[in-house]
């Protein structure tokens, strides 16, 4: 269980990738972390794109970055709505500013780039915002993971495996 006493973020907000959510939390999980749902309410069930249901936790209003060891950002089209609130670019901005792992994939990478995070930094996403990720500066690659300092990131759900494995590495490094 080498991710004993860690805990980790997940957000989520409606139409998550529902793969790109629940398969990482439950890797994460299965080496013993302990994964907090956040969304924009406490106790809110939100649905994912095929209709898999995510139930939050906490509100992000109510988290601190200082109180997790990492963060996952799912995909789908929840980041275009996770990236307008406040408190879910406060909290990304100080996991980086910590230098705590921050797992991204598929569309997540919109969050990193409304959390002004991703110059110079190198990552990979769907294909689809490819030109977001490098006019906000980031370099961007078409491989399954790219690992650069704190950030994973992944293109979409057949790269999950390895995603995985790269974000659990990285949690577990800290």
């Amino acid at each position: 269980m080498r991710l004993a006493n860690k805990k980790i973020i997940a957000l989520v907000d409606h139409e998550f990738e529902d793969l790109e959510l629940w398969y990482p939390v439950y890797r994460a999980r299965e080496e013993g972390a302990e994964v907090h749902l956040v969304g924009d309410e406490a106790g809110k069930t939100y649905i994912g794109k095929y209709g898999v249901p995510a139930t939050s936790n906490y509100a992000f209003k109510s988290i601190q970055a200082s109180d997790y060891d990492a963060i996952l950002v799912p995909g789908g089209w929840a980041p275009d709505k996770l990236r307008r609130y406040e408190d879910v670019l406060r909290i990304v901005r100080d996991m980086n500013e910590s230098n705590k792992p921050i797992g991204q994939i598929c569309h997540a990478g919109w969050v990193l780039i409304s959390a002004k995070i991703l110059d110079g930094k190198k990552v990979t996403s769907t294909p689809g915002i490819r030109d977001d990720m490098e006019n906000a500066g980031a370099i961007w690659f078409d491989e399954e993971v790219v690992v650069d300092g704190n950030l994973i990131s992944a293109r979409r759900p057949p790269d999950l495996p390895a995603y995985g494995k790269a974000f659990c590495d990285a949690v577990a490094a800290q």
